[in-house]
């Protein structure tokens, strides 16, 4: 019976793409990859990317209403979503999804008040630092930094409010987070310090059961120019909003996130080329 009823959702979950849309599940509240505008529109730096590779896609994108990620997961596994962007693979995601290969990187950096010189995480022994409840880089610095006070928030906002209002000495958040809440949600007097030698290489992830969805994306990002991309990047990820910063290390660190955007197609052809030649 089991076996039968796992059968059924295979099957299921192949033929709701075959025959009809790819359910595309959107983050509620991810910017700049991909978030709920004012006016209900998804939007994002994911949500272009997606856009260059709906050509290639056999079935239709279906928008499903955006969700947080944890509730996203949940319905992955449900079998209810096909789509997911801007996801980090983990060992615990791989047990049902399977991932593309990154289309962008960025790094995870230290946030300080301006009024703070500069800092480096192994300065702020015993002080509260905060950081994303459950976000990938929150297990790398409480295994790398375990002498820190770590305070695990909801999200990046909540973080650097906090860090605003004085709850917190400094706060690890992803760069393009951080431009982007200082952009869009008037976040002011904070600084950026340090990467912290933390990465997150954005991928879309699909469902197992869909391999051909996976073979499809792979192909749209090997035919997405470096150009392309690097114009969509720079839409979404804008550094001038780091102006306070030292303008040599501002576009240092601005170098840096392009370089990741093409080290991203990189890894996508040689990705690409590794499975042609297993399969040849």
């Amino acid at each position: 019976m089991k076996f039968l009823l796992l059968f059924a959702l295979l099957c299921g979950s192949t033929f709701s793409v075959a025959a009809g849309k790819i359910r595309f599940a959107p983050e509620k509240d991810y910017g700049p990859f991909v978030y709920e505008a004012a006016d209900g529109k998804v939007v994002g730096l994911s949500i272009d990317i997606l856009e260059e590779l709906k050509p290639g896609l056999e079935s239709p994108v279906q928008v499903l209403t955006p969700q947080p990620l944890s509730a996203i997961l949940e319905a992955a596994q449900r079998g209810e979503v096909d789509l997911i962007s801007s996801l980090r693979p983990t060992p615990e995601r791989s047990a049902y999804l399977a991932f593309t290969s990154p289309y962008v990187q960025v790094p995870a950096v230290l946030v300080v008040r301006q009024s703070v010189s500069p800092a480096k995480l192994s300065d702020l022994h015993g002080q509260r630092v905060a950081v994303g409840k459950g976000y990938a880089v929150e297990a790398f610095v409480r295994q790398t930094y375990p002498q820190l006070d770590w305070q695990a928030v909801p999200d990046d906002l909540t973080a650097l409010q906090g860090l605003m209002a004085g709850h917190y000495q400094a706060v690890v958040a992803d760069i393009a987070s951080v431009s982007h809440l200082l952009r869009q949600q008037q976040v002011k007097g904070v600084q950026v310090s340090e990467a912290v030698g933390f990465d997150y290489p954005l991928s879309f992830a699909y469902r197992k059961t869909l391999p051909q969805l996976g073979r499809q994306l792979e192909a749209g990002l090997q035919r997405l120019d470096d150009g392309t991309r690097q114009k969509i990047v720079k839409r979404w990820i804008d550094v001038s909003v780091l102006e306070f910063e030292d303008k040599r290390r501002r576009w240092l660190r601005w170098a840096g996130i392009v370089v990741a955007a093409v080290a991203a197609a990189a890894l996508t052809a040689s990705y690409l080329l590794r499975r042609t030649k297993g399969t040849a």
